[in-house]
Parts: C-alpha cells; sequence; structure tokens
C-alpha cells in the first residue's frame, strides 16, 4: 500500500495546473474537427477581450490572421495598462472585469481565459499599446521567454495577441476555418457597427440577429422573420415549411451557448405561453415549435455559466436582486410578439396554420409509433443493433458528456471490429444491416414506417426532437468504397431532410479510415491518401510490406484502436452559410436527370488496383 505522507502533497505552478488539467479550462481538447474543440475555445478567449472594449466603446475593429497554426488577434481598444501585461496573461485572478466599472454585462469575469491560452500555447506574445507605448513579452508552455523593454510606437492603442496551441496538447490538429468564420459572424450579428477581419476578409452586419437567421435557415419559411428589439433583448423567430425539429441560436452577453441553459429553456416557454395566450387555445406545445427557427440574445450582469467555456447559461437571475431571467424573457416575449401578431394579422394566420398542420402531422405519427413501440420486437431490434456506452447524457454538468459518441457503422464485421476496439465509455456503436431508404422527398410516415430509421432514431433519443440526443458525436464509418460512400449520401439526406439540427449544431462527422498499411519489421505506418502511402514507403525504404485495406472488416481491432481513439480523424459535416439544402438534396439524391448525368460523367474517376 502507497503511504500517504507529506512528501505526496503537490503545489502545480499556475501553468501546470491548466496543462495538466485542460479540460477544466477550454473543455474537451480535440483536433479541431468539432466545433466545441479546445484550439477554437482558445481563440474565443482572445477575441472576448476584444469583444469586451469594444462594448464598453473603444475600437471598432478587430483583425485576426491564422497561418499554419498561429493566430494573430488584433484590437484597437484602450491597451492593457502596460506594467500589468505579464501579470493579465501569467497570473491566476488577475484582470479588470472585477471591476464592474469598468467592464459591465462582460463575457468573461473570472480573469482565467487567456491565462489558458498562454499555459496551453508553445508560442504566446501580448503586445500592449498606449499612447505611443509598447510593450512586448513573450512566452512558452506559460513560462516567459523573452521580456522586452517599453519602447515607441506609432501604432495605434489596443493589444495584439499572437498564439500557437501546443502539439504537445492538442495532437496533430488543424483549424477548420467554417468554424472559425461562423464565429466571427455570431460576433457581427451580436455587435453591430464592429468590423472583424479574418486574413483580409471583412465581417460585418448591419441588422444583428434578422441577418444571423437569414443566413441560417436553409428552406423556405412560412412568415418573414419576425425582428424584435429592446435594450438587453433581442430575438428573430420564424417558422419553416419543412423540419421536424427545433433550431435555437441563443446568446449571453455575446457568448454563443451552443448547449441553452435558463435562458433558452425559458424562451421555449415564453413562445407556448404567448401563442397561446393570442389565439386562446391550449395548443400542444410541440406542435407551437415544430419546425421553428429562432435567435436569441439577452445581457445580464455577472452571468453564471455551468463551466468555463460558456456554453450553456445556468443562471437564474438578470441581476442580483433583479428579476429572474425566466421571468424576464416570458415578460418580453409576451410583450413584443403578442404586439407584432396583433399588427401583422397575415402573419399570425400563416403561423395558425402552420400549428394545425403540426398537430396533424404529430397526430399520424402518432399511431405509427404507438403500433412500434407496441411492438414486442422494438427494444429487443435495438439492442440487437446498438452496443452502448456506459456513459449518460444524463450527467448535464460532466464535461465528458461531449466526448459520448455513437458510431454508425455498415454490416456485422465492421461493427465487430469498432466494438471491440472502442473506448466501452464514451463510444457506441449502431450497425446498420444494407443500404437505408432514400428519405428525398419522403414523408415522415413512410420514414418512421422504415424499421432502420425507426430504430436509429431510437438508439438516438431523437423522436421527440434532438433536446434528448443521447450522444454529442454522430460519426458515419462505412467503407471508402462506391457503396460506403452511397450509404453516407443516404445517411447524410435522412439528417438534412428529417433533423438538420444535428448537423447545423455540429454533431455529425464522417469517420476517416486508412486506406494501407505500410510495414517493416520495425515500425507500422497508416496511409490514409496516396499521397501518405508514397511518403510511408520512402521513409521506410527497402521493400516494405503494403496492404490495401478495402473494407473495415478487413482491419483488426487491435488495429482499429489506433483509429478512433486520441488519433481519430474525422471530417465534420458543415453546412455553407449559402447552402440551399432542398435543391442540394433534389440534385443529388431526387430523380435521375440530364444534369446529374453530365456531372457524373465529366467527374468519373475509375480506380484500378495499384500494384504492389
Amino acid at each position: 500500500m502507497n503511504a500517504y505522507t507529506s512528501d505526496k502533497i503537490i503545489t502545480l505552478k499556475w501553468n501546470e495546473h491548466i496543462r495538466q488539467r485542460p479540460g477544466m479550462y477550454i473543455g474537451k481538447l480535440g483536433e479541431g474537427s468539432s466545433q466545441d474543440d479546445g484550439i477554437y475555445i482558445m481563440v474565443k478567449e482572445v477575441i472576448d477581450n476584444s469583444i469586451d472594449e469594444y462594448m464598453m466603446g473603444f475600437g471598432r475593429t478587430i483583425e485576426i490572421n491564422i497561418k499554419e497554426n498561429q493566430v494573430s488577434i488584433r484590437d484597437y481598444g484602450r491597451g492593457i495598462p502596460l506594467d500589468k501585461a505579464i501579470d493579465c496573461v501569467s497570473k491566476m485572478n488577475t484582470g479588470g472585469k472585477y471591476d464592474s466599472d469598468v467592464f459591465q454585462k462582460s463575457i468573461g469575469m473570472n480573469g482565467v481565459g487567456t491565462k489558458a491560452v498562454n499555459a496551453l500555447s508553445k508560442y504566446f506574445k501580448i503586445q500592449t499599446i498606449r499612447e505611443g507605448k509598447m510593450k512586448t513579452v513573450e512566452f512558452s508552455g506559460g513560462l516567459i521567454t523573452q521580456d522586452y523593454p517599453v519602447e515607441t510606437t506609432t501604432e495605434l492603442n489596443g493589444t495584439r495577441i499572437v498564439f500557437i496551441p501546443d502539439e504537445e496538447i492538442f495532437g496533430n490538429y488543424k483549424f477548420y476555418f467554417e468554424y472559425i468564420e461562423r464565429m466571427l459572424w455570431n460576433y457581427v450579428y451580436l455587435n453591430r457597427g464592429l468590423t472583424i477581419a479574418l486574413n483580409g476578409q471583412r465581417y460585418v452586419s448591419k441588422n444583428g440577429l434578422l441577418d444571423l437567421l437569414t443566413q441560417n435557415i436553409n428552406g423556405t419559411t412560412v412568415y418573414p422573420i419576425i425582428h424584435l428589439q429592446d435594450k438587453d433583448f433581442e430575438l428573430a423567430i420564424t417558422h419553416m415549411e419543412r423540419g421536424n425539429g427545433e433550431e435555437y441560436f441563443t446568446f449571453v452577453n455575446g457568448q454563443n451557448t451552443i448547449h441553452g441553459g435558463t435562458h433558452q429553456q425559458a424562451l421555449r416557454e415564453a413562445i407556448v405561453k404567448t401563442v397561446r395566450d393570442f389565439y386562446k387555445k391550449e395548443y400542444d406545445p410541440n406542435d407551437i415549435r415544430q419546425s421553428i427557427s429562432t435567435a436569441l440574445s439577452i445581457r445580464i450582469q455577472d452571468p453564471i455559466f455551468e463551466s468555463q467555456t460558456k456554453t450553456k447559461l445556468g443562471s437564474t437571475d438578470m441581476k442580483k436582486g433583479g428579476p429572474t431571467v425566466r421571468w424576464y424573457i416570458n415578460d418580453m416575449v409576451s410583450k413584443l410578439l403578442n404586439n407584432y401578431l396583433h399588427i401583422h394579422s397575415d402573419v399570425a394566420t400563416a403561423l395558425q396554420n402552420k400549428i394545425i398542420e403540426s398537430e396533424k402531422d404529430r397526430k399520424e405519427i402518432a399511431g405509427i409509433r404507438k403500433i412500434s413501440k407496441d411492438s414486442a420486437k422494438k427494444s429487443s431490434l435495438v439492442n440487437k443493433k446498438l452496443r452502448d456506452c456506459n456513459f449518460h447524457l444524463t450527467d448535464e454538468k460532466s464535461e465528458r458528456r461531449l466526448e459520448t459518441t455513437l458510431f454508425i457503422s455498415e454490416g456485422d464485421s465492421a461493427s465487430g471490429s469498432i466494438t471491440k476496439s472502442r473506448n466501452a465509455d464514451l463510444q457506441a456503436v449502431f450497425s446498420l444491416r444494407g443500404k437505408p431508404l432514400n428519405t428525398h422527398n419522403k414523408t415522415k410516415k413512410v420514414v418512421y414506417e422504415n424499421e432502420e430509421f425507426n430504430l436509429l432514431q431510437a438508439a438516438l433519443n431523437i423522436e421527440d426532437g434532438i433536446e434528448g440526443l443521447r450522444y454529442n458525436n454522430i460519426i458515419i464509418a462505412t467503407d471508402a468504397d462506391v457503396d460506403g460512400m452511397h450509404i453516407r449520401l443516404l445517411l447524410l439526406t435522412f439528417f438534412l431532410r428529417f433533423f438538420p439540427e444535428l448537423i447545423k449544431g455540429g454533431h455529425v462527422y464522417i469517420l476517416q479510415t486508412p486506406l494501407f498499411r505500410v510495414r517493416n519489421k520495425k515500425e507500422t505506418l497508416y496511409c490514409y491518401s496516396e499521397e501518405e502511402r508514397i511518403a510511408a514507403i520512402e521513409k521506410l525504404s527497402g521493400k516494405p510490406e503494403i496492404t490495401r485495406f478495402k473494407g473495415l472488416g478487413e482491419i483488426s481491432p487491435d488495429e482499429f484502436k489506433h483509429f478512433i481513439g486520441k488519433n481519430i480523424r474525422l471530417d465534420p459535416v458543415v453546412l455553407g452559410k449559402n447552402t440551399m439544402v432542398d435543391e442540394l438534396l433534389s440534385y443529388y439524391m431526387g430523380e435521375n436527370t440530364m444534369e446529374r448525368q453530365t456531372f457524373i460523367i465529366n467527374n468519373l474517376r475509375v480506380e484500378e488496383d495499384i500494384a504492389i
């Protein structure tokens, strides 16, 4: 037995604690394929400080440059006091935001953000410019490597932060610019008058959340977007003609609360109450919110988030001694939305017709689901197809919920390999049988009657919407051949058609698996492309053994664990800002047309066996 003595008591330095427990400060690590990954939290933490300067009336432009994993962020605010530059990025619980007279309704209030970025970067530089003077300090892993003397400068006031995330912490990471761009758009939507430039491209918004909803909805709306505003409250709302769930973009003090919280729940309740009161009918909440798309922004004093990454609001009060968040949002929605519907009778009629249509659809689906649920085979079939993980998403406050994963694989062989090599605590496996149904232009009734998708919805726990989503990450794991690609398209069609919020929320990925194994007696290399294969042969020299993997089932469980563990390679499924989903699905998954035939002919690629 190990003795518990005084020499077992260890005091970590501030940077050592962050580097040993990064999840406490930036959530999960990841390699950049998820919008929740730590490298994006690091970017956000620095930008948040620049945004707070803008909110206080200083600096209307933020310049960001990202090249080869080096991030540079320059604002034109007041600049950190020169003698406090080191303290503000390397001493915990140090910053100006503890003084509520200086920073009101700020995003970050606990003095941790840039310290975490500093500690988790292999290179970190701060430059602060005030009144013709500039102070520059460089760090590595949170430790000072160069402390430059104050110098004179002609640069405008402000702060420049440059950092490179440490590969020792994040592994083989890369930035996906789609996530960075989405983050920057959100900043300008919420801060009209602010300009952000990323590698020279400018981001600016004139209409706030109206612009956000306009650019993010895919498809046809039932009525024009309703845009409501008050001092610390802004709401944009509409319903889509097609859709199977609810979509919310929510923000608190400019922070994108992608995991919701007390304000989002209050909004859902407030919409139902206001609609019921306006029409004087007790409509079912699900019928009122079916295919709704909303964006909400509120500003409160001293917000309490459930983690350092600030993705879920825990506050119940707007400010100390003030109204609750729930009361405030109910009051705002009731007053502003009710008044809007009275003035715009055409919108009120269109909304009511949509609710009645949703009610009809729900009752029709309920009958099918009742038959399905009453079937004695239902649970046993799900259990046969699903190898569940041990973690349960009911533990809302656990950061590990972000790592929960469901692999959707084809066939027993591939499912078996993944099941044997997975992390059973966090990774589950769902096995498909053959090619699923093409759901393009299919009704909900047809899809619910399809056993494969019926069981997949049950496994994901999304039959009543994605609020109860059982796994944060959904990974499509199919062979890299024609049949595998077709299955990917069929699954993506299903998600886009009936649960687009899963893709918009960054939950869906494609698993990359190696095409080749190149090895000699000393070393084994796995290659994901022809270029990697050639490089591996050159590195190992001689005549290494080369294996071409033709399917996931050919990869042994011992090997598979290398591809779904720490070094997993994922391609996130991301919708572009201007992607029109209906047109996209119609072109690729609809009736065959001359245009599609021409596309196939022009892009035909014949794979030949590689002589090895």
